[in-house]
């Protein structure tokens, strides 16, 4: 078929001129928002669409095929006011750069909202929930800008006056902190926090689950303050080596389960302070391996009406350290019970699985550093092993112990249901020594079994 040159003109120009009536009639996303009546299903396939974006209805908002939101550095990217929605499959990008305004990715104030399997990009606060109670943020990734420097950046997920939230299967880096501020029943499982300030950090919620999550690369693991009745248990804290290089912080906690974690390469594993606070009030400390810390456990206080019991002191540099010296003892409430310390030197010759003398810790070289911290700088030094050696010759100058174990465990265990490493890490000596320990546990229970046949 052949056009005559002098119609072709005209047709073209025709062709571009309904292409842009189509795209002028096309609703954009927000208004097909505005137009959606409520509990409607929004399908979005593909395509980049700017922001900002209000959703004010209950509405489920599907992505498919990956469409990015694009917030072009302007304020929040998404606003969720109504309750009941869900929002599940987008790319999220490019919030503003206002700290004031706590620009974010996605900000929330109705309840009952769905946060799925998206990835927000470039933000400045990820997803940010203000009295929005029994929310779900699940499968989410969340990066922040590692070109700002830490307190520049926000935190990545916060929650202020939000209760009974769900927050599971999330990877989280380059942010400031994971906040929970006035809300009672959290529940964090399954997230990874990683190359932040705090990992995670609690203040005033109480009733919480923190378990198997992995804080991994951070200032501090997880920073746990003024709440009550939180369940810590099966997270790995490992790496945290920044500026304060604690794996645990407890501030003024009360009635506390910390069970089966592991503390892997921190300077510090669990940091206590003030903790329990309430004159009736108790901590559990059960089943934790703290392994290659510089500090396994570091006490402000003695650490009155706390029980440390099954956990496993795996070759810290330093076991125990209770700052400005003292003990640990059983008249102030504070139990230490059938723990492993791998630098116990006693014997099992009944063969029932516990040393037959008290583990005591006890090095003088220690004794100093509790009194004078600054002394930190000789450690690893030939005057250290001179100063232990001189304190086991010479018992009239041997220090009292700052705790005593009358049942040490032979044998270390590694606690079941750990979250995996779903990333790679550098290899350490750490990650070979939780290697060995898990080894050897094998092979003392192959061996048993060889006597029982």
């Amino acid at each position: 078929m052949c056009v005559d040159r002098r119609y072709s003109a005209p047709l073209i120009l025709l062709l571009l001129l309904s292409l842009a009536a189509q795209a002028q009639q096309a609703p954009s996303l927000q208004e097909r928002l505005a137009a959606a009546a409520p509990g409607d299903t929004l399908r979005v396939v593909g395509g980049v669409y700017a922001g900002p974006l209000r959703i004010t209805k209950p509405v489920v908002l599907l992505g498919e095929k990956a469409p990015v939101i694009d917030g072009q550095g302007q304020g929040t990217v998404i606003t969720i006011e109504a309750p009941d929605v869900v929002l599940q499959g987008f790319i999220i990008r490019n919030s503003g750069r206002s700290l004031d305004r706590e620009d974010a990715g996605i900000a929330v104030y109705g309840d009952r909202v769905t946060i799925a399997d998206n990835r927000l990009e470039n933000v400045l606060f990820g997803i940010y929930l203000r009295q929005a109670d029994s929310c779900r943020i699940l499968r989410n990734t969340i990066e922040g800008d590692p070109t700002l420097d830490t307190p520049r950046r926000g935190d990545l997920i916060r929650l202020w006056y939000s209760n009974h939230v769900l927050i599971a299967n999330n990877t989280m880096r380059h942010g400031r902190d994971v906040v929970i501020w006035f809300a009672r029943g959290v529940v964090l499982h399954d997230n990874t926090m990683q190359f932040g300030r705090y990992g995670l950090h609690f203040m005033y919620s109480d009733s919480g689950v923190i378990e198997r999550n992995r804080m991994l690369q951070n200032s501090v693991g997880a920073y746990l303050m003024y709440s009550t009745r939180l369940t810590v248990r099966h997270n790995l804290l490992a790496y945290n080596r920044h500026a304060s290089a604690i794996g645990v912080g407890l501030k003024d906690m009360d009635e506390m389960a910390v069970e089966e974690n592991v503390l892997v390469d921190n300077q510090i594993g669990i940091f206590i302070d003030n903790s329990p606070r309430a004159i009736d009030a108790k901590i559990h400390y059960r089943g934790n391996v703290m392994a290659y810390n510089d500090i396994g456990v570091q006490a402000l206080q003695n650490a009155p009406r706390s029980i440390f019991e099954n956990n496993d002191f795996l070759e810290n540099y330093e076991q125990i350290d209770l700052v400005g010296g003292g003990r640990f003892t059983e008249a102030n409430g504070t139990f230490w019970q059938r723990n492993y310390w791998s630098d116990y030197r006693g014997y099992d010759a009944d063969r029932d699985g516990y040393g037959d003398v008290p583990y005591r810790a006890v090095a003088l070289f220690d004794a100093l550093t509790d009194r004078t911290p600054a002394f930190r700088l000789f450690a690893f030094s030939p005057v250290v092993q001179a100063l232990e050696l001189a304190a086991r010759a010479f018992p009239v100058i041997r220090p009292e112990p700052k705790l005593v174990d009358p049942l040490p465990r032979m044998r270390p265990r590694l606690p079941k249901g750990l979250p995996v490493v779903d990333q790679p890490v550098r290899p350490t000596l750490a990650l070979a020594g939780l290697g060995l320990l898990l080894m050897g546990g094998l092979i003392m229970r192959r061996a048993r079994l060889h006597r029982l046949q």
